[in-house]
């Protein structure tokens, strides 16, 4: 790690105590037991989801990969209490999510959340699109601004706090989209797509910076992608999930520590990860052709 990341771990990180780093055999910070979820409509029935065992660490990174429609954003929609399970249970340390239909609060304070669109307020600038969680939680003006300029240092926005997101790059707003999800200082950061229309060199720098966020917030960070590289590149463990109805497939555990740099992709033990992922996905294609399972 580079020294201008360690000082940035001092000022951003929430205090850990022995036994929660990754790798550890301290008690799973998030869990699904026997969750599932069925969508109905008016002529249809769809299980999207079926039988999902996961606990997950503190400060852990876990990615779920798996072909269009198996169901990995319904998973992590699921895990951040947007969407209710048909089946099952999510803890949150410990908490159950849901208490009958409603959403536990303490639970969710925990969670903050980023998708493929920054869905930033066009009129609002960085500064602003940034503190307002903040603002909906009635903190004063004062430590609103202060947390917008501590959260731009981070995600590398300093200098841009009056810009307006028509300003901004596409990598740019997606920094101001996980700057807000950290606003509140959530431990958990739950990822959709969140680069998935960036280019390709663009996207390979917001990894860099995504784990060095990560790493100086302690979060746990569960990611959704399509990218087979980009989840073994990122997390401790791939979460790769069967075609619907989704299912644990198979969980791999990459290995290298974190922080990474790009070169660690031209590890022999990284391609392998890499194309054996690639290989189940195929299996599960040629599987759901045969029988005749259109996606």
């Amino acid at each position: 790690m580079s020294a201008d990341t360690a000082n940035r771990s001092e000022r951003f990180a929430t205090p850990a105590t022995d036994g929660e780093r990754v790798g550890s055999n301290g008690d799973a910070y998030i869990e699904l037991h026997g969750v599932s979820k069925r969508y109905e409509t008016r002529d249809r029935s769809t299980l999207a989801l079926t039988g999902i065992d996961l606990a997950i660490s503190k400060q852990e990174f876990v990615a779920l990969v798996g072909q269009s429609g198996c169901g990995k954003t319904t998973m992590l929609r699921i895990m951040a209490g947007l969407i209710m399970p048909t089946e099952g249970e999510v803890t949150i340390a410990g908490q159950s999510l849901w208490r009958g239909e409603h959403r536990d609060a303490d639970a969710l304070r925990k969670l903050g959340l980023v998708f493929q669109d920054a869905n930033l307020f066009p009129w609002y600038t960085v500064e602003e699109n940034i503190s307002l969680p903040l603002l909906l939680r009635k903190v004063d003006k004062r430590a609103r601004l202060m947390r917008a300029q501590e959260l731009s240092e981070l995600v590398g926005l300093t200098g841009f706090e009056r810009a307006l997101p028509r300003e901004l790059s596409g990598g740019m707003k997606q920094r101001v989209a996980i700057a807000r999800a950290l606003s509140y200082h959530p431990e958990i950061l739950l990822l959709d797509e969140p680069f998935g229309a960036l280019d390709a060199m663009t996207r390979d720098k917001m990894n860099i910076e995504l784990q060095q966020i990560a790493e100086a917030t302690q979060a746990t960070v569960v990611l959704v992608t399509h990218s087979i590289s980009e989840a073994v590149f990122l997390a401790d463990r791939v979460v790769l999930l069967s075609a619907r109805p989704g299912q644990i497939r198979s969980i791999t555990r990459v290995g290298y520590p974190r922080p990474r740099e790009l070169d660690v992709t031209a590890e022999p033990d990284f391609q392998t990860k890499v194309l054996d992922l690639r290989r189940q996905l195929t299996e599960d294609e040629e599987r759901l052709k045969a029988q005749g399972v259109n996606e």
